[in-house]
């Protein structure tokens, strides 16, 4: 069942990579007391998460932060690595990469998809979410191989 408005994040742990290596990061504790503004992507380095989804939360962190955002995670079934070396090409120092190495994540919210006719096994599906002392605000889900509502030029406009 996927996760809806209103409802609390389950609580998995994820992994950041950060300069002494990977850490892991406990959802419970990670979104507590703040606003977030996730986003998720089927996988790093992928065309579409590279062009367009990755930097337009990249260019629109500050006018997110301006609008109530405390903080911007991405997260994609990647490890922790594949995740640090994405942000680190993509300049994407003021996103918060989040990895859900194993789909523990995705599956608990209900939101994985099948990406093993294009080599990619159990991923996440593409969406955003506003998420409010671990509550969900907002949830923008898209449909296969769409990019439209998970934009941050979208969740600017429901802020």
């Amino acid at each position: 069942m996927t996760i809806s408005v209103g409802e609390q994040l389950p609580q998995v742990t994820l992994t950041k990579m950060t300069a002494q290596g990977p850490e892991p990061v406990d959802t419970g504790d990670y979104f507590k007391g703040r606003r977030v503004a996730l986003f998720a992507v089927p996988g790093a380095f992928t065309p579409t998460c590279s062009a367009k989804h990755l930097p337009g939360f990249v260019e629109k962190d500050a006018e997110l932060k301006a609008k109530g955002i405390d903080e911007v995670a991405c997260t994609s079934v990647n490890d922790a690595f594949v995740m640090g070396a994405w942000a680190k090409s993509s300049n994407a120092d003021g996103v918060t990469m989040l990895a859900d190495g194993n789909g523990d994540f995705a599956e608990a919210l209900g939101l994985t998809m099948d990406g093993s006719k294009f080599g990619m096994g159990k991923r996440s599906q593409r969406y955003s979410m506003v998420v409010n002392d671990g509550v969900v605000e907002q949830l923008n889900v898209e449909g296969p191989g769409e990019f439209n509502v998970s934009s941050a030029d979208h969740m600017l406009g429901q802020l």
